[in-house]
């Protein structure tokens, strides 16, 4: 498994779990501290604030795991990889694809996120 995989593998963990305190160590682990995170519907810097994102996006879609949407694609610190958030073993509700870069330490310091699917509001 290449350090970018393990490093997406870690991403998705943090995105899945739903214990805060657990949580918080999982973004610490997996995220540098300076970590900036953008995608359509947010501008997040540094730990606390995404792991308060990811909270708020667990209670938007309660019940719904991130999974990987197929290998990832790396080369340098850089990688682009696609995801996915439905039910567990389901048709995803939402999908999307982001690009990240890693940092020396190998944990994650940039991540530019892009929605492919997402649902009708309404």
């Amino acid at each position: 498994m290449s350090d970018f995989e393990s490093a997406v593998e870690r991403y998705l963990a943090a995105w899945n779990e739903t214990d805060p305190h657990l949580r918080r160590k999982a973004v610490e682990q997996a995220f540098a501290a300076d970590v900036r995170y953008v995608d359509p519907l947010a501008a997040v810097e540094g730990h606390a604030a995404l792991d308060g994102l990811i909270g708020a996006v667990q209670g938007q879609f309660p019940g719904l795991v991130f999974s990987s949407g197929g290998p990832v694609d790396a080369h340098h610190q850089q990688g682009r990889f696609t995801w996915r958030l439905g039910p567990a073993g389901e048709e995803p509700v939402v999908i999307g694809f982001d690009v990240a870069e890693l940092g020396p330490d190998g944990r994650i310091r940039t991540v530019l996120g892009f929605l492919d699917r997402v649902p009708a509001l309404g």
